[in-house]
């Protein structure tokens, strides 16, 4: 089982910033495709940021330019740098681990609050 272990958030002001950290209890990334989702109240949960096992990443409009994606694989650790946050950027930030193959698997952390207000 893999276990995914968030941190990082926090209260900022708008235009603030906030790096958040994913620790993986295993070395994965080399065959799990990793996600950074939000989930804001009475909202469905929605795609952030993604990086494939091969390093490619990819970003949701709201954030893209604003939001940045990396990994260090030595550390089992994946990142989200976040620079100038809105308030709507508020909501429970989650990292999300998934593969398809040789099963489809899928494993989330436990979320960490992310709130933007003055």
């Amino acid at each position: 089982q893999v276990q995914l272990v968030e941190s990082g958030g926090g209260l900022v002001q708008p235009g603030g910033s906030l790096r958040l950290s994913c620790a993986a209890s295993a070395s994965i990334f080399s065959f799990y495709a990793m996600g950074w989702y939000r989930q804001a109240p009475g909202k469905q949960r929605e795609l952030v940021a993604g990086i494939t096992s091969g390093g490619r990443t990819n970003y949701a409009d709201s954030v893209k330019g604003r939001f940045t994606f990396s990994r260090d694989i030595s550390k089992n650790t994946v990142y989200l740098q976040m620079d100038s946050l809105k308030p709507e950027d508020t909501a429970v930030y989650y990292c999300n681990a998934e593969r398809r193959l040789p099963q489809p698997s899928s494993y989330w952390g436990q979320g960490t609050q992310v709130t933007v207000s003055s």
